[in-house]
């Protein structure tokens, strides 16, 4: 088991809906600091996500190193390293492992301190956190899986484009880093060869405060800690002058907003649905003479997020989603394979040997955890971190991993909304799940989709690791089959789905460049 995933094991464990606080827990990672085997000098000519060119937003030239403004800025330098102590050092080795990795560990957790559901209503109606006003009750936002995997996405999309902007002013510059130009300075970081101008580090959290505000706009002080702590430690490590900081940084928030605006017309913000619409799913479904989803929580919960699969996709269109991607119809309730396979959730019900259980715990991610988008990038960071990659690769690969995430959600909650499918343990209720029942239509499988599509692409990323992903997602997929949360078509077919998602993020791999 990967010590990310471990960890997001015993918080489901510990934590419940009514006992768990709401707190930040960063995932970190046993990391090194990060030095490159390749600094992949020519990535500004990688193929951005939304930018149009690695010159859509220009960055000045910087001030020459022979004036006293540099000078002012080594000092700064050296007072850092003059008075350095040992929480200086730590914070060094600790965001010396990597801004991407660091970044997306801090994501990580923030989703799983708002992955909670909200309480009901003493009228037994359920309040539904408002972006508008973040901080009312329930406090925005509840970071469900769709929820999670688009801001996953979108953080990841939007480091990668300004890293490969970063990338290109750097060659055109070229400017030296502060221990090369000046020999006093010690580098108390990995040396390279890279241009320091503008900073990598900075470009990153230029982006993370912006794209982190929208997501967990409650946090912004907590985001803003974590930025200057970041920036500090670059100019007490030697890698960085304080303008080739503010240099990334302006780069990154102007990348960061390009991504903001597609966000705000993604619409993500409807996803919830209304009254109306909840009752419609279940009347439409009904008048076919089919057994539609109901809620088998008291008082009964709207649906998650149902029209989460009108969300705008990365890797195809909406027409591709429906006559593609969308899985062909489960079962029929009616049916004789309907009746067998809730058979085999029965028997799961009350025969999962301790290995099987094991199994649904590992892959669990519940409430208060990363969710199943933020356990595979767990797993990702902890193999990426084995490979060494740049910074800018780092970016790359998470870009891909987190769009496929994000596009395997959109298409599952596609098929859920349109079949409406109803879980195992509502059509017999002698079947008692081991694990939490999500609160949303069975057909396909979430867990399933996600798993598929991540074990697609991250096994093109590292083919080294090709069979141990697709292992790793078979396991997740029967997780939820051994859980007595979904019938075997759910996760069969939801594998299939996120096979067809990951190879899309594929041939965007082939054709960005990077490879």
């Amino acid at each position: 088991m990967k010590l990310q995933s471990i960890f997001i094991y015993i918080l489901v464990l510990g934590c419940t809906v009514t006992s768990c606080k709401k707190e930040i827990t960063e995932q970190t990672a046993n990391a090194q600091a990060l030095n490159p085997v390749n600094i992949d000098a020519d990535a500004g000519l990688w193929k951005p996500i939304l930018l149009t060119s690695a010159t859509e937003f220009a960055v000045a030239a910087p001030a020459a190193t022979n004036l006293p403004g540099y000078t002012a800025e080594i000092n700064e330098i050296k007072s850092w390293q003059k008075n350095m102590g040992e929480q200086e050092r730590k914070l060094i080795n600790y965001w010396g492992a990597g801004a991407v990795l660091r970044w997306n560990e801090i994501t990580r957790g923030l989703v799983a301190k708002y992955n909670l559901p909200p309480y009901q209503n003493p009228d037994g109606t359920y309040p539904i956190p408002d972006a508008s006003n973040p901080f009312n009750n329930p406090q925005f936002p509840f970071a469900n899986p769709p929820y999670a995997s688009r801001a996953y996405a979108y953080i990841s999309a939007a480091v990668y484009d300004a890293l490969v902007a970063a990338w290109h002013y750097k060659k055109v510059y070229n400017r030296s880093a502060p221990y090369k130009i000046n020999t006093t300075v010690n580098a108390l970081l990995p040396t390279s060869d890279l241009p320091s101008y503008p900073s990598e580090d900075a470009a990153v959290v230029g982006v993370m405060v912006e794209m982190l505000k929208l997501f967990f706009p409650t946090e912004q002080a907590f985001i803003q800690q974590k930025a200057t702590e970041h920036k500090n430690v670059r100019v007490m490590a030697g890698v960085n002058i304080r303008s080739e900081l503010e240099a990334g940084e302006a780069l990154g928030k102007l990348v960061a907003q390009k991504f903001i605006t597609r966000a705000r017309g993604d619409r993500a913000g409807a996803a919830v649905g209304t009254p109306a619409l909840w009752q419609q799913l279940e009347t439409q479904m009904a008048a076919t003479g089919e057994t539609p989803w109901i809620s088998q929580e008291s008082p009964k919960r709207p649906p998650m997020l149902p029209l989460f699969g009108r969300v705008r996709t990365w890797l195809f269109d909406s027409l591709t989603m429906v006559t593609s991607i969308r899985p062909k119809a489960p079962p029929s309730t009616k049916s004789e394979q309907f009746k067998k396979e809730t058979e085999e959730v029965l028997h799961y019900s009350k025969n999962a040997t301790r290995q099987e259980i094991a199994i649904v715990h590992f892959w669990a991610d519940g409430v208060a955890t990363a969710t199943p988008p933020g356990h595979w990038n767990a797993i990702a960071a902890d193999d990426f971190i084995s490979q060494r990659y740049s910074e800018v690769r780092w970016a790359r690969n998470m870009a891909l991993l987190n769009m496929s995430l994000m596009d395997a959600a959109i298409a599952c909650w596609d098929a859920k909304t349109f079949y409406f499918n109803p879980r195992p343990s509502q059509v017999n209720p002698e079947i008692k799940t081991i694990t939490g029942l999500p609160n949303f239509p069975s057909y396909t499988s979430g867990h399933s989709t996600f798993s598929g599509a991540a074990a697609t692409i991250l096994g093109h990323i590292i083919p080294a690791r090709k069979q141990a992903y697709e292992n790793m997602a078979k396991e997740a997929s029967l997780s939820r089959l051994y859980g007595a949360i979904h019938y075997r078509s759910d996760c069969e077919e939801g594998l299939k789905c996120g096979n067809a998602i990951g190879a899309y993020a594929i041939t965007r791999a082939r054709t960005d460049g990077a490879e």
